[in-house]
């Protein structure tokens, strides 16, 4: 009992009694207070960082005003480790061709086949060599709240300018449990929040959303439940940009959006800038369509990763489960680019229709 009342008092700042080594059973007081360590009684701050410590701190504003994002791929080298050298590829021929933002670690970018050791170390890779040229987002979502948080600390600390956040996927949560997960998230930062329902099984409802746009930190939504829910936001003022490729178009310039987050723009960014800077272009909407089409053939991102490694500008190498399109879907792609271009598409090498043996399929990475 006399420990626990010298250690409250330790506690309160106040002098100690303590038995002096000469002194039998008397006491003598120390000259120096200890004093608790400061750290320890910190209140429940997001740790490590706060808003006003964040490194390339960027407005929301800027965010919201981004027309062209794209979700970008993931290259690997035969191991299954990043081909950081592939990937810097990748991003700087979205910036020459005029995409304005990136997605790293996306569903496009496989983030869901990632450590988060991995995906936090791409994001800080991309802002510290690409981000004064192009805004970076980083898919920190995740079903897990405490792991959304976490992973979105780490994101906005090693620089990143924004964050995507899907809807818990799998365990799925009530509208209230919705609400409260992304409340958790939006107070780090500007964030878009993902909704794809064919992915997560649950959609996002509008009164969700009518929440969360009271708080600052929403730079808008990604929706690919069609034009009808993006005409929804929009009318409200809420920023809005089409998840689907093959009605962009559309979303643009009749429904209000602001652009898009893009697939296609991987392979095609000049066309996509196109498609969301010109003003209504439906000709060329037209002309990307049957390629959007092939794209989605199978589950993005079989049919992107097939094609960039037809091109040339990855290496053939698949974290599984992903495995490349059959050969009769590679040399229609081989056909699609003659007919809109070869010149239009990302990379200078012919394009291959390449064996089957030329894959790389990695299950241990």
């Amino acid at each position: 009992m006399a420990t626990l009342k010298s250690y409250s008092a330790c506690l309160r700042g106040t002098a100690l009694l303590l038995p002096s080594p000469t002194s039998g059973d008397r006491y003598t007081r120390r000259n120096a207070k200890w004093r608790f360590p400061q750290a320890a009684v910190i209140p429940d701050f997001h740790l490590p960082m706060r808003s006003y410590e964040v490194k390339n701190r960027t407005s929301v504003d800027s965010i919201k005003s981004l027309r062209l994002i794209t979700a970008i791929k993931t290259p690997y080298l035969p191991d299954g480790r990043f081909d950081l050298e592939a990937y810097d590829d990748l991003v700087t021929m979205q910036i020459v061709q005029g995409a304005e933002g990136v997605i790293v670690g996306g569903t496009t970018g496989e983030g869901q086949l990632m450590s988060w050791d991995e995906h936090i170390m791409l994001i800080g890779h991309t802002v510290n060599c690409f981000g004064a040229s192009i805004k970076v987002i980083g898919n920190t979502g995740s079903n897990s709240t405490r792991e959304a948080i976490r992973a979105s600390e780490q994101g906005f600390a090693v620089g990143m300018h924004a964050a995507l956040h899907i809807n818990p996927y799998y365990g799925k949560t009530s509208m209230k449990g919705l609400v409260q997960h992304f409340n958790s998230v939006l107070s780090m930062g500007p964030t878009i929040i993902y909704n794809v329902p064919t992915r997560t099984g649950q959609d996002i409802p509008p009164e969700v959303i009518y929440s969360m746009a009271e708080n600052f930190n929403l730079a808008g939504v990604k929706e690919c439940t069609g034009n009808d829910r993006i005409k929804q936001y929009t009318s409200k003022g809420i920023v809005v940009w089409s998840g689907n490729d093959d009605e962009c178009h559309d979303s643009r310039w009749n429904y209000g959006a602001t652009g898009v987050i893009s697939v296609i723009s991987n392979l095609v960014p000049g066309l996509m800038r196109e498609l969301m800077f010109g003003g209504k272009y439906p000709s060329l909407n037209s002309k990307l369509m049957p390629l959007m089409k092939w794209l989605f053939h199978e589950p993005n991102p079989i049919g992107l990763n097939t094609a960039l490694a037809q091109l040339g500008v990855v290496r053939p190498v698949f974290r599984l489960p992903y495995v490349p399109l059959p050969l009769e879907k590679r040399i229609e792609f081989v056909n699609l680019v003659k007919e809109i271009g070869r010149e239009y598409f990302v990379g200078d090498k012919d394009v291959q229709v390449l064996a089957d043996d030329d894959f790389v399929l990695v299950s241990r990475y």
